[in-house]
């Protein structure tokens, strides 16, 4: 797989390019009744959907490296891989969608898009590919079943 960036270094990008559309934009700015409490629920989630699906590849003694799906040495399917096929990935989408609300502008929401398309087509996709590849009709059936994000 030819991946340029790890993952997490694709969510501190997104996070900063955040940041700094919220320092420039002199429009876009919002809030609402319960933003904090919003906030406080997407991080909170997406802390233990991401802790509990590490823990997941650690059962199952296979790697947690996206990098090198070949290395996977087990198919996880139980627990919160019976919901996505990509839990991880939904943690730090949680956690910059929390970001983007305690930033508080509306058009950061595009830039969460953005890391959402740019996984897809840089990460999600190859990887399903090569893991196609290893587990096969096994594979094939699962992505049958189970949604890509949530």
């Amino acid at each position: 797989m030819k991946l340029k960036l790890p993952p997490v270094l694709v969510f501190v990008i997104f996070s900063i390019l955040m940041y700094v559309l919220s320092l420039v934009l002199p429009f876009g700015d919002f809030e609402f009744f319960g933003r904090e409490v919003l906030i406080l629920f997407l991080l909170g989630m997406g802390a233990l959907v991401g802790l509990i699906s590490l823990i997941q590849f650690y059962i199952a003694r296979t790697s947690i490296d996206p990098r090198t799906p070949s290395k996977a040495s087990d198919l996880v399917t139980n627990g919160l891989y019976r919901f996505s096929r990509n839990p991880m990935y939904l943690a730090l989408l949680m956690v910059l969608l929390a970001w983007g609300l305690w930033l508080g502008n509306a058009f950061n929401t595009l830039l969460a898009a953005g890391f959402v398309a740019y996984l897809n087509k840089f990460q999600i996709i190859p990887e399903e590919k090569i893991l196609s590849d290893i587990y096969g009709k096994a594979y094939r059936h699962y992505c049958t079943q189970v949604r890509r994000w949530f």
